[in-house]
C-alpha cells in the first residue's frame, strides 16, 4: 500500500506511468489484507487483540513509509524478507495442522470465496493457498 502511494504521487508529481507497479502493488496490498482478514475470521481476536493489530499497523506503516522515502530498494527487499519468513511459517503451521496439533477446521467463507476454494476447503487448504501466495 505504501509503495502503490508513494508511486502514483510520483507519477502524477512527474506526468509519467508507472509501468504498471502501482496497480501491482495495490493488488498485493489487497492479498495480504485477505491473508488478514481469513485469519482474523479463523482466530476470533478478542479487542485487545484486534488493538494490538492496530498499534503494530500503525507502527509499521510510518516506519516503511520513511524507508520507502529514503530507499525504494531497500523497502522492497525487507518486504521479500518477510515475505520468506511467512513462508516458513505457514509450513510451520501445516506441520502443526498435521500432527493434529491445530484442529483442521472448514475454511471461513471469505478465504473460499476469495481463493474460490471448493465448499468444502478446511484450514489447511486456506494455509496452502496463502503460502502459495507469499512465494
Amino acid at each position: 500500500m505504501v509503495g502503490g502511494m508513494l508511486l502514483h504521487c510520483k507519477s502524477l508529481r512527474r506526468f509519467e506511468q508507472s509501468g504498471g507497479w502501482i496497480k501491482a502493488l495495490l493488488e498485493e496490498a489487497e492479498n495480504e489484507r485477505m491473508h488478514l482478514m481469513t485469519f482474523m475470521e479463523v482466530a476470533k481476536p478478542k479487542w485487545y487483540e484486534r488493538a494490538l493489530v492496530f498499534a503494530v499497523q500503525g507502527v509499521f506503516f510510518n516506519a516503511y513509509f520513511v524507508t520507502y522515502i529514503l530507499s525504494p530498494k531497500l523497502a522492497h527487499r525487507i518486504v521479500g524478507y518477510l515475505e520468506e519468513e511467512a513462508i516458513h511459517s505457514y509450513t510451520e503451521f501445516l506441520k502443526e495442522l498435521d500432527n493434529g496439533n491445530i484442529e483442521n477446521v472448514p475454511a471461513p467463507a471469505i478465504a473460499i470465496d476469495y481463493w474460490r476454494l471448493p465448499k468444502d476447503s478446511t484450514l489447511r487448504d486456506v494455509v496452502l493457498v496463502v503460502r502459495a501466495d507469499e512465494a
